[in-house]
């Protein structure tokens, strides 16, 4: 069996937790099981994906493509059901998989160039994505993937405990977590970062969703704050508003909810990034960030 190659950004990474650690040591036989089943030569890995192995494939007939090996995880579980749905819309095509392995065959997207890494201003870089996030969004809803309503009360929950037992306040973040997802029923992307929009010749292709059906506006928050980082502008309020209203005006979406969605995921971040990393000081950085999104609500 020839070998796999790990980056270090999985070794470093899962590599350091026991199921991480089990599933490097499977991938081998993981990664030659997709080898034969799709007749694949393999080039090295890329380097950047925190919780998948990805690689370069070439088909037998010469066709271009991209083995996915995904380290099993609730938010992976859904992603062929959601590409299938999507069908090549805003997404690469599917060409195969293999749920037992946790194991994807995707169409090759070139160049591939993340739109975080283009040239451009933030406002050319934010309507490029507004065009894919309308190419997802026009799939109906009905599709099996988890309900945003009932992910984001797990959330408000969880957030409630941890504000709790921190001594922050998350009232109206939980309040919000709870009642925005019931608003429409949308197939969502659910980590539409600028890293996860890739360049495919004259458009734009997402990848590595973690899909949920439910309120469209979810999806923006990353966009928001990682097109370039607001907080360093000498008025992130303002940054964020004429962002909001940008993305808002082309998608035709209710700002206003745009900025609840804002507040509230940044508040779960925090309160993530405190609990979950034992990180106090990176967590109260993300709660001031957060509260800068709360001054842009309603």
């Amino acid at each position: 069996m020839p070998d796999v190659v790990v980056p270090p950004i999985l070794r470093d990474g899962l590599g350091r937790t026991p199921a991480g650690r089990e599933w490097i040591d499977r991938l081998p036989v993981l990664v030659d099981r997709a080898r034969e089943r799709w007749g694949l030569r393999l080039a090295e890995p890329f380097t950047n994906g925190s919780a998948s192995w990805c690689a370069p494939a070439t088909l037998g007939d010469g066709g271009r493509a991209v083995l996915k090996v995904s380290f099993p995880h609730d938010e992976a579980r859904d992603e062929a059901v959601a590409l299938r749905a999507w069908h090549g819309h805003g997404v690469p095509e599917l060409l195969g998989s293999q749920p037992e392995d946790w194991a994807l065959l995707l169409a090759r997207i070139e160049p591939g160039t993340p739109l975080s890494d283009t040239a451009g201003s933030a406002q050319e870089r934010l309507t490029a994505a507004a065009g894919v996030a309308r190419a997802l969004w026009s799939v109906p809803g009905d599709v099996p993937v988890p309900s945003m309503v009932e992910v984001c009360a797990g959330w408000a929950d969880l957030l409630e405990d941890r504000g709790a037992r921190h001594g922050v306040d998350v009232g109206v973040a939980a309040g919000l977590l709870r009642t925005l997802p019931g608003s429409s029923d949308v197939l969502v992307h659910g980590d539409l970062n600028p890293g996860n929009i890739l360049a495919a010749g004259d458009r734009w292709l997402a990848i590595d969703p973690k899909p949920l059906r439910g309120d469209p506006a979810y999806d923006l928050w990353p966009l928001l704050e990682q097109i370039d980082d607001p907080f360093l502008h000498a008025s992130p309020v303002r940054v964020l508003r004429a962002r909001v209203t940008l993305l808002s005006g082309l998608l035709d979406l209710d700002p206003d909810r745009v900025a609840a969605w804002g507040f509230a995921r940044s508040v779960e971040s925090a309160l993530w990034v405190w609990d979950h990393l034992e990180d106090e000081p990176g967590g109260r950085r993300d709660l001031a960030q957060a509260h800068v999104w709360e001054q842009l609500l309603g």
